[in-house]
């Protein structure tokens, strides 16, 4: 088939110790994974079932150590937030499974940041519109190497720490969340075909924040790669 226009490049994230890398097909968010965090966000997560939204795979903007990541601070927006997250990369299919099921699914973990237009998805939810526009857009998720779940996982518990400009912000630990791995994954499965290339970014702890151009955002999880970035000016 003769294409019209230039193809472009499949999305892809660099796999730790490895030549090869793992194509991204989709990529699934739970929101108010972590009660701490529902709370500043006004909600109460643990009377709730988990939700979902995505981000578009070109969203990804992967950065492979000792390089620091640079991430253009977005387009339509005066409050630009970081959020914390684990990322479990989907190395099977899967439609309405069990948890004690799901870990068999995860290929690996990834440290990765959820970049969000907070004023753009707040003004969204506000009129009961959809609030994709806050959460899809170029380089809205930075993401470190992923590491095999052979060789680390399955991951249920790990400090995680995001600092800016050497700052504390984000403190918690992977046992925090609401809805673990497995748990999260079985409930997704019940809403889409999960398949090879998916990444699921499992929530954030609390202290999310601002970030303007210049600063440096350096986040960790126990086990994992760490991921540094540094916010640029936005695109003239």
């Amino acid at each position: 088939m003769k294409e019209e226009l230039p193809s472009f490049a499949i999305p892809s994230v660099p796999i730790a110790g490895r030549a090869g890398r793992f194509a991204v097909r989709h990529i699934y968010c739970v929101g108010r994974n972590y009660a701490e965090h529902a709370k500043e966000m006004g909600g109460d997560a643990t009377k709730e079932p988990p939700f979902f939204f995505t981000k578009a795979a070109d969203s990804i903007a992967p950065v492979v150590p000792p390089e620091v990541g640079h991430v253009h601070y977005p387009l339509a927006t005066r409050n630009f937030h970081h959020e914390l997250e684990l990322v479990v990369a989907i190395g099977g299919r899967a439609v309405k499974i069990s948890p004690e099921q799901a870990n068999s699914l995860v290929f690996g973990y990834a440290v990765g940041l959820d970049m969000t237009r907070r004023d753009l998805q707040n003004d969204m939810r506000e009129k009961k519109r959809p609030w994709d526009i806050g959460k899809s857009f170029a380089q809205a998720a930075p993401i470190a190497p992923l590491h095999p779940a052979s060789q680390v996982g399955p991951l249920a518990r790990g400090a995680m720490e995001l600092d800016v400009n050497g700052t504390p912000r984000q403190r918690g630990d992977l046992a925090d969340m609401i809805w673990d791995v497995p748990h999260m994954l079985a409930f997704l499965s019940q809403l889409y075909e999960l398949l090879p290339g998916d990444l699921v970014f499992t929530g954030t702890p609390s202290g999310v924040g601002p970030v303007v151009p210049g600063d440096r955002l350096d986040a960790r999880i126990a086990g994992l790669t760490p991921l540094s970035i540094v916010i640029d000016p936005p695109i003239a």
